[in-house]
């Protein structure tokens, strides 16, 4: 039977609601823009051809570092930074003061020798925030390390245990140390070097060798934190999911254990203390500070690290009884109170949402083994050619970009950590700031001076086809590694820690975990021009990316608040 005129009508009508309520049912999901190549294409010719990444990384480095939070380095490359901003023509460039975190130190002459019955020079770099010596020092040597098996060093984990090591340690060495030095770490195994390999930097792609195995599942924890797992996997996988207030906390514990040993070798006389790292070969020296940055705590006696095959002799003379002598000059200018830590900011306003934000950073601050080039020198000149980039080029953006140059990254992320709590939010009590709704994402470098290969997605699923989106054009150049791995270490996690979207850019490793990280080869010579060159490039180009999408980044769930400490 034919179907009449209003049958037809009412039909139609009826496949026109229904179909109406399922869009209403199941929305469409919306795609991301396709990347605006025209603008990408200006990116890369400026990236390349006229990039000026080396000449910030001299400045930062050659002409100003090393950058130890609070010393005259770290002031003058900030200096000059927010000088190379204001020429470019960004606005607000500033100093942003976030406390009176550490005493200034730095190194005004460094020494040292074996004096009798030899001489011989000595390869070392002081550990920050230790005494100098007030004019030179000679005395003998007595092996005497802490923890005289490798493997004891596990101890260093479980801040109980270490504590009780620390006090036998000082019943069994009390009168017997005054006027000496003392050899804190074991002799190494004899042999060359676990790390001893060649420098072929093409065996260190991320192509060839792959991103490291998912970790383990965490294991619980409760905090305070008391130890850590011994077994290494399952510490970085506890380590991967631990809120970071928790960790800094944990930090904080042992080196007020650690701080008992300074004072007892400060009131048993030791002329200074000198130690390795089974890290270093071939007089490459690997040195970080004793933690006592603040002035309301006392200084240790001189700590010195000193390169492997140099402490291996001391120790064996030592040990055979010859009659060795070592001499010390360490001439070290320390403030009696604690100067004001600072950060880098600058901005390049935007248009049409200028409320709301895109925040890059990377940590300006380094240790002073070397001149911070890889660590973080290099991200910062990459941060900052970035802007460089974006204003010479003038890319309209609708969000204010923001750049933000990290100080006190080395000591636990204190200065975006505090960044994040005046500007955001407490990751400890989850109380938000009215700026954490106008944030829509945080970008940050600081794995080395390796080439850009992708981003850890910080467990946050719905971050990978924006990713995706943004990086295509870059694909040809092996950038695709999407990965939904935290990754820990870094002033991103101080955003993530508060339910902001902060990702870490994930790069090659070249030799920066081996040689360059916190050693005395963390120089100019170990940045690789083309892939900072690529790096800003990519950076740039994911900026003015995020700074127009018609929506904010998408957050994961806010974390909860973490627990009341309870007493240990």
């Amino acid at each position: 039977m034919q179907c009449s005129t209003y049958c037809s009508t009412a039909l139609a009508l009826s496949l026109v609601s229904s179909t109406a309520r399922a869009a209403e049912a199941k929305p469409e999901a919306k795609t991301e823009a396709k990347p605006d190549l025209a603008a990408i294409h200006r990116i890369k010719e400026e990236a390349f051809r006229s990039g000026k990444v080396m000449d910030h990384l001299f400045w930062l480095t050659d002409a100003n570092g090393p950058r130890l939070t609070g010393s005259a380095g770290f002031r003058s490359a900030a200096d000059w930074a927010v000088h190379a901003l204001t020429s470019w023509g960004l606005t607000e460039a500033h100093l942003e003061p976030w406390g009176k975190f550490s005493r200034a130190w730095n190194v005004q002459r460094f020494e040292l020798s074996l004096a009798e019955s030899r001489y011989a020079r000595l390869t070392g770099v002081p550990k920050a925030w230790s005494r100098g010596t007030n004019g030179p020092v000679t005395g003998g040597l007595v092996a005497a390390p802490l923890f005289p098996d490798h493997e004891d060093r596990d101890d260093l984990f479980d801040l109980q245990k270490l504590a009780a090591r620390i006090r036998t340690y000082e019943d069994t060495w009390r009168g017997k140390l005054r006027d000496r030095f003392v050899l804190l770490d074991p002799v190494r195994e004899m042999g060359l070097p676990k790390i001893a390999e060649p420098m072929r930097l093409e065996e260190k792609r991320l192509g060839e060798i792959g991103l490291a195995p998912e970790h383990d599942l965490p294991e619980p924890w409760t905090w305070p934190l008391e130890r850590l797992p011994r077994d290494p996997k399952k510490r970085a996988a506890l380590l991967a999911h631990l809120p970071f207030a928790v960790l800094l906390d944990f930090s904080d514990r042992r080196r007020a254990v650690y701080a008992e040993l300074w004072r007892f070798f400060g009131s048993e006389g030791v002329l200074g203390v000198l130690g390795t790292d089974d890290r270093g070969e071939g007089s490459l020296v690997f040195t970080e500070s004793t933690g006592e940055w603040d002035a309301a705590r006392p200084l240790p006696p001189p700590i010195i690290s000193v390169e492997p095959e140099d402490y291996d002799e001391l120790t064996r003379l030592a040990e055979r009884h010859v009659p060795a002598r070592v001499r010390l000059d360490a001439d070290i200018a320390v403030s009696n109170e604690n100067v004001e830590a600072q950060n880098v900011v600058a901005e390049i306003p935007g248009t049409r949402k200028r409320d709301e934000l895109v925040v890059i950073g990377a940590h300006l601050d380094s240790w002073h083994g070397g001149t911070g080039a890889t660590d973080n020198g290099a991200g910062s000149a990459v941060m900052l050619e970035a802007m460089r980039i974006l204003k010479t080029l003038r890319l309209p953006m609708e969000r204010t970009v923001r750049l933000v140059l990290w100080s006190g990254e080395e000591e636990g992320l204190r200065g975006s950590q505090a960044y994040v709590k005046a500007h955001f939010g407490d990751p400890v009590t989850m109380a938000l700031k009215p700026e954490h709704a106008k944030l829509s994402i945080y970008l940050n470098l600081d794995n080395g001076s390796g080439r850009v290969r992708g981003v850890y997605l910080q467990e946050n699923d719905m971050a990978r086809p924006i990713f995706e989106n943004w990086l295509a054009p870059f694909k040809d150049e092996g950038v695709s590694t999407l990965t939904l791995q935290n990754t820990g270490g870094t002033d991103h996690l101080s955003f993530d820690a508060v339910g902001l979207p902060g990702f870490q850019f994930l790069q090659d490793p070249l030799d920066y975990g081996t040689r360059t990280h916190h050693s005395t080869l963390d120089v100019y010579e170990h940045a690789q021009a083309g892939d900072l060159m690529q790096a800003a490039a990519i950076v740039a180009a994911v900026v003015y990316q995020a700074a127009n999408r018609p929506e904010s980044f998408p957050r994961k769930p806010l974390p909860l608040p973490l627990p009341p400490r309870s007493t240990p």
